[in-house]
């Protein structure tokens, strides 16, 4: 006897976008692929992620010791985290979060 087990893979797109655009907003792995920069402040990093940058694995935004929903969701980017780092002043894996 032979079985067949197929899976199938669908994206819903809007009108317009490519595959590649449409995977890149799928989850927290979104920045896999981001170009580590080290930004010299939090308006410099802000101004290409509004959100600011998280490391991977980061659910929440920890305010005044309590974690929050994100007001703006930040890139998950362990790497570009690290070189940023700098710019977490309350050590929550988020460097300059909105």
């Amino acid at each position: 006897m032979v079985f067949s087990v197929g899976v199938v893979l669908c994206l819903g797109l809007s009108a317009g976008a490519s595959p590649a655009t449409a995977a890149t907003h799928a989850g927290p792995s979104t920045a896999s692929k981001v170009a580590v920069t080290v930004f010299k402040n939090c308006t410099a990093l802000n101004a290409k992620y509004p959100g600011g940058v998280a490391r991977a694995g980061v659910t929440g935004n920890l305010v005044n010791g309590k974690k929050r929903a994100f007001t703006k969701r930040p890139v998950f980017s362990t790497p570009l985290y690290t070189a940023n780092k700098k710019s977490d002043r309350d050590k929550d894996g988020i460097a300059c979060e909105r």
